[in-house]
C-alpha cells in the first residue's frame, strides 16, 4: 500500500490528459448497456472486458487528477495499524489508543496488537472535520452577532 508521504499530484501534463479523457469516458459510459464493457488497448491491440463499475471508478479518478488531486487507491476492507491510523488524523499513537479505548473508533486485537478499518479510520476523520466546521460557523455568527464585522 502507497503511504501518504509517496503519493505525489499529477504533472500539468497528467492534468491535461486526464481532462481530456475524462470527457470521453463520461461520454462513452453514459452510452453503455451492459455491466462489463470490452476495451482496447491502442498500443497493444489487446482488448480485455472491463467491470462498468471499474471504468465509473477510473472516471473518478481522471476527474480528481484533471483538478491536480493526489490520488491513492485501497481496498476500504483495508485493516492499518494504530501507528499509521494516527499518522492519517494527525494525531499522536497514544492520543489515538485514547480513541480507540473510549470507542470513537472501532477497531480489533490481533493478540497484543489493535487493528483497525481504513474506512473507519475515514470516517472518524470525516466526523471531525464536520465538527470542526460547525464550530467555524458558530464562531463565525457569533462574532456576526456582537458586531465585530461591522465597519
Amino acid at each position: 500500500m502507497e503511504t501518504i508521504n509517496e503519493i505525489k499530484r499529477p504533472s500539468k501534463e497528467e492534468q491535461k490528459l486526464a481532462l481530456q479523457s475524462y470527457s470521453f469516458l463520461v461520454s462513452a459510459l453514459s452510452n453503455l448497456k451492459t455491466g462489463k464493457t470490452e476495451i482496447e488497448i491502442e498500443e497493444t491491440a489487446q482488448k480485455i472486458k472491463v467491470p462498468t463499475r471499474a471504468l465509473m471508478l477510473l472516471g473518478k479518478i481522471l476527474e480528481a487528477m484533471s483538478q491536480g488531486k493526489p490520488i491513492s487507491i485501497v481496498p476500504v476492507a483495508t485493516e492499518v495499524t494504530t501507528q499509521k491510523a494516527a499518522e492519517m488524523l494527525g494525531c499522536s499513537r497514544p492520543h489515538l489508543i485514547k480513541l480507540l479505548e473510549e470507542r470513537k473508533i472501532e477497531y480489533t486485537k490481533v493478540g497484543k496488537h489493535r487493528r483497525i478499518k481504513l474506512e473507519d479510520v475515514m470516517k472518524y476523520r470525516q466526523k471531525v472535520k464536520e465538527e470542526q466546521k460547525q464550530h467555524l460557523i458558530e464562531i463565525m455568527n457569533a462574532d456576526e452577532d456582537s458586531g465585530l464585522y461591522d465597519t
